[in-house]
């Protein structure tokens, strides 16, 4: 079957205290996204990639794909006013019955055997979206207090969120809601049952400067051990 990946790459880098986007900050002397997109083109020599950048960024987009091995396979869109928007523009390519994965441009450790898991879930059931339980202590607020929550029944969701072209596409022609805060959420709300696959713990998203440090140290542990 055919297979897109919708990569979306529209932050503004906040939250890092820097002016370059987090998508462009260089890891191990390439940009975060550099890494993001290899993966999906080693994953599958059939995959097409399109991309979501801020119009501003496209050209920065180019010189990245040009950099790659399989890049002529990346097609680049430009993002809408929300995360919504930005998924709605990119499945607007979607232009044959396929498996769909959509992925944080950030999430730059994300692993082919991760993206293959996803693939083939998305095969059988029609959705896999990767999860990890959570490590730490949960409580949840409740008016003005909070109580307890068990962690053994908590997951922390990640991407790439995967689906079968016939669920994902109609369900992105609903009318946006606030209350879609991932794709899962935005399939659910068109009547579709999502179901979770294993994720990977070292499949972080970049945020934070912190996360950073800790994204260049398991890409000189991946090198080391190939």
């Amino acid at each position: 079957m055919k297979k897109f990946a919708v990569i979306v790459a529209g932050g503004s880098g906040k939250r890092m205290g820097n002016a370059v986007p987090k998508q462009f900050l260089l890891l191990k002397d390439k940009p975060v996204l550099w890494y993001t997109l290899d993966s999906f083109l080693r994953a599958y020599a059939d995959l097409q990639v399109i991309l979501v950048l801020p119009p501003e960024h496209v050209d920065k987009g180019k010189t990245i794909a040009a950099t790659l091995p399989g890049g002529d396979r990346i097609t680049i869109t430009t993002g809408g006013e929300t995360r919504y928007h930005s998924v709605q523009n990119g499945l607007k390519l979607v232009t044959a019955s396929s498996v769909v994965f959509v992925h944080d441009g950030v999430r730059c450790l994300i692993s082919v055997p991760l993206i293959q898991r996803c693939y083939n879930q998305a095969l059988v059931k029609g959705s896999a979206v990767p999860a990890v339980a959570a490590t730490d202590s949960i409580r949840i607020l409740n008016g003005a207090g909070h109580a307890v929550a068990d962690r053994q029944l908590v997951r922390i969701i990640q991407t790439p969120q995967t689906f079968l072209s016939n669920i994902i596409v109609p369900a992105f022609q609903q009318q946006y809601s606030d209350s879609f805060t991932d794709e899962a959420t935005v399939v659910e709300a068109a009547g579709n049952e999502v179901f979770l696959t294993e994720g990977e713990y070292d499949n972080i998203k970049i945020t934070r400067p912190v996360d950073l440090i800790i994204a260049e140290r398991i890409v000189s542990e991946r090198t080391r051990m190939m």
